[in-house]
């Protein structure tokens, strides 16, 4: 993805991010109720044993030296410590799987919408950038969900609870505790403003960091021919010193804020010592004062939980401000609308297999016209190649009759309806496709035909294979159909991947077969043997063949000979020869020393 591409909005858009988040978590909102009544209760046992226990040991046991009762007390704490695990353990383990529920629901729909993506969505985005909207992005989110949303609650709950019992204790101490406020409000206000710009660049990085890795891992073969090791050593550097710079001026504002905040506490507990201490000194001389010296101590101790919420909440909004910046970045994905509508569902009769383009005009960039008002039919059953210099538009034909993109003038049509009538998933099931590239996934070879379709019966697999003369081999392997299929083939030749192809098409039995550039990687031995695969696969019916080699057409019904854009020629291959136009010099440049030699003859 692009620079520009990778930016996401500089405008704060927190609440309406996170109601659209919220609605991921709608659906498990019993899990948070739970966690709400857990957290109240855990909330309720930690005051009441930390601060208000505190007081009452000090004041009626240590300070009268009263030993009578203090061993049930000490039990009594120790019970409520106990049950405040419980309820804490509970509340973690409710809030995590809501998250992790959440998150599943989330990452589903992310993938599901790219799936939906037409190619030209994929054509502008590097792969390495929509990986980290469905990894750390989601994970940034997940954060969120497990450490914000029902414990941010718990700290808010905590600091007004504290806040009640301060000044039931004492108003008094309670403002002196409070001076500090201001200046923590004042650092949360600068702090707020400079951490989001710095995560948003985090995320930004790390997307752009993921698409060059993901670019130059697979094209390490290219990268080592060309010795551009040292240049593209230099350019991961920029990147990442980038992402570092960006995170150094995230953490430069944490280091900020969390000391600020702990400086504040701590003064606010010097001023309540000197200020309750002085009371307490004081009060035997005016006669008349409420402050205990169980009282300051337990009010020492609620200043300290107070602030401790404080600091926790700094450390959720640092959670919350990189969960922003990703869910900026996953709904802008989730909100690009660039797939191929699907027309209204209609019976889908069995295809015939007759193909017409009518007046067909389509560019990839706009008026950048790679088709220019073609026009063909295909009987049911026929071979059609087409032929023509590289850019001339061979397989964007193919592009288009499988939908991938949609025709921008004219129309196409299958059996007399328009394909953007056809549901893709029906259209698509119907036609068989053999690339150039062929893509082979991981698991094993019979998942790898059948693509793991429950219609596809094992047997099916087996006959397709032998259908095209790949079963022998198949069959030598150690766990034969079974056997595993590593990262895009590589231990499988070309040949061999070409003919896993060919029965990954005939599988399905289409009525529409499109083969392009089948034959154009492999050598000439192996072309003899995949070209007899083919003529098996093209059987009953209708081919279009996209081919370099022209060897490999010369017995099909008719050739279309594409130039720049436009249908230039058309006829079977002696018709062509004798035309002696542009078929005619693609055959003399291809076969040059043969064409001499027939001549002669």
């Amino acid at each position: 993805m692009s620079a520009n591409q990778d930016q996401v909005p500089q405008k704060s858009y927190d609440l309406r991010l996170l109601k659209r988040l919220l609605r991921y978590v709608l659906p498990y909102r019993g899990y948070i109720l739970k966690a709400f009544v857990c957290l109240i209760v855990f909330t309720f046992i930690d005051l009441f044993a930390s601060v208000y226990l505190y007081k009452v040991v000090i004041d009626e046991f240590i300070v009268n030296k009263k030993a009578e009762g203090l061993t049930v007390l000490s039990i009594i704490y120790l019970i409520l410590l106990v049950a405040g695990f419980f309820f804490q353990y509970i509340e973690f383990y409710l809030v995590n799987v809501m998250s992790q529920k959440a998150m599943f629901d989330l990452r589903l729909d992310l993938f599901r919408h790219l799936e939906r993506m037409s190619l030209s969505f994929f054509n502008k985005r590097p792969v390495g950038s929509l990986l980290t909207r469905l990894s750390s992005d989601i994970e940034a989110l997940d954060s969120m969900f497990s450490n914000c949303i029902v414990f941010t609650f718990n700290d808010i709950l905590i600091i007004l609870g504290l806040l009640g019992i301060m000044l039931w204790m004492s108003p008094f101490l309670t403002l002196i505790a409070l001076v500090v406020l201001p200046v923590i409000g004042l650092t949360s206000f600068i702090f707020q403003r400079n951490v989001r710009a710095s995560y948003r660049d985090v995320r930004k990085y790390i997307s752009q960091m993921n698409s060059f890795l993901q670019e130059n891992i697979s094209g390490m073969e290219t990268v080592q021919v060309f010795n551009r090791e040292e240049q593209n050593y230099q350019q991961f550097t920029k990147l990442s010193k980038a992402h570092t710079q960006a995170n150094l001026r995230s953490v430069i504002n944490f280091a900020f804020f969390v000391p600020t905040v702990e400086f504040m506490g701590s003064l606010a507990a010097a001023l309540l010592l000197w200020f309750g201490g002085l009371r307490i000194l004081a009060a035997p001389e005016v006669g008349a004062s409420a402050m205990t010296f169980g009282t300051l101590v337990a009010f020492i101790q609620a200043t300290q939980k107070f602030f401790s919420p404080i600091r926790d909440l700094a450390d959720k909004f640092n959670i919350l401000q990189t969960a922003m910046a990703a869910s900026e970045r996953v709904f802008g994905v989730l909100d690009t609308d660039e797939s191929i509508p699907e027309a209204e569902t209609q019976p889908v009769q069995p295809l015939q297999g007759r193909i017409e383009f009518h007046n067909v005009w389509f560019a990839y960039k706009e008026e950048e016209w790679i088709l220019r008002d073609v026009s063909f039919s295909i009987e049911p059953g026929q071979r059609i190649a087409f032929v023509g210099a590289t850019g001339a538009g061979k397989s964007t034909i193919i592009n288009l009759l499988f939908r991938f993109y949609d025709v921008q003038r004219g129309a196409i049509f299958i059996d007399g309806v328009n394909i953007k009538q056809y549901p893709l998933k029906e259209l698509r099931s119907r036609m068989g496709l053999v690339l150039q590239d062929v893509y082979l996934f991981s698991g094993d070879i019979a998942g790898n035909i059948g693509l793991g379709r429950p219609d596809i019966s094992e047997t099916a697999i087996q006959q397709a294979a032998q259908a095209v003369q790949i079963d022998h081999f198949i069959e030598s392997l150690p766990n034969g159909y079974h056997t595993e299929v590593k990262e895009r083939g590589a231990t499988f030749s070309v040949g061999q991947r070409q003919l896993l192809s060919f029965a990954r098409a005939l599988v399905i039995d289409p009525k529409i077969l499109l083969l392009d550039e089948a034959t154009s990687s492999v050598d000439t031995e192996t072309e003899h043997l995949v070209q007899e695969a083919m003529d098996r696969l093209m059987v009953g019916r209708t081919c279009l063949i996209i081919a370099h080699r022209l060897s490999t057409i010369r017995k099909v019904d008719e050739i279309l000979v594409l130039h720049k854009g436009c249908i230039a020629e058309r006829g079977s291959h002696e018709e062509l020869i004798k035309q002696r136009g542009l078929y005619h010099k693609l055959y003399q440049l291809q076969y040059k020393d043969q064409y001499v030699e027939e001549a002669v003859r």
